[in-house]
């Protein structure tokens, strides 16, 4: 998941440099996206590694 977010905010940086406005922005979104889900499985993998649920 997070291989993902970098590829996409590198599609994001390459087409902001070459003046893809539209391309740069919904590469973004869509890097950050990704994120945030990276983010909340690892959270709860992390939870639920240790046994507390």
């Amino acid at each position: 998941m997070l291989y993902w977010t970098v590829i996409f905010l590198i599609i994001a940086l390459v087409a902001g440099v070459l003046g893809f406005g539209g391309v740069a922005s919904a590469a973004s979104g869509i890097a950050k996206i990704l994120f945030v889900i990276f983010i909340i499985l690892f959270l709860v993998s992390l939870v639920a590694g240790r046994g507390w649920i």
